[in-house]
């Protein structure tokens, strides 16, 4: 059986969630709704095609702008390494308002597939690992 009960689920919680934990996901029904429950592990394996791209311009002044592909999130530093760490605080910054207000953001057309970018960011929960993985393509001034 692959979808399980909820009232099963939740009557044998420990149960199911060591086997989330140690062995697969799970699928849930509670009436007419689907649920899908999983570990942190599980999930940043199912987001791994999901990374982080940008377009990089050198100002004028020498400084560095990341122009974030993804999601509308533009960001500048005296250096490329500071471009980037402010890019990945923006990146985390706008996750975890995203998660917070998240009834608000997903029902945006536009916003709705930022989700497994989200998701990713917070997983990952941290600027400078988020700024070091982004892949930079040089931008046209």
């Amino acid at each position: 059986m692959i979808m399980h009960n909820a009232t099963e689920v939740r009557n044998r919680w420990s149960e199911y969630s060591d086997r989330v934990i140690r062995e697969k996901p799970l699928f849930i029904k509670k009436t007419r709704e689907y649920l899908f429950l999983s570990s942190f592990e599980q999930l940043d394996i199912i987001l791994e095609a999901y990374g982080f791209t940008a377009k990089q311009y050198t100002e004028t002044d020498g400084s560095v702008t990341l122009s974030l592909n993804e999601i509308d999130l533009i960001e500048n530093g005296d250096t490329e390494t500071n471009a980037r760490l402010a890019m990945g605080r923006a990146i985390l910054d706008y996750a975890e308002e995203y998660f917070n207000e998240f009834r608000f953001w997903n029902a945006a057309p536009n916003r709705k597939k930022h989700l497994p970018y989200i998701l990713k960011a917070l997983i990952i929960n941290d600027a400078k690992t988020l700024g070091d993985m982004l892949v930079c393509q040089v931008g046209n001034n």
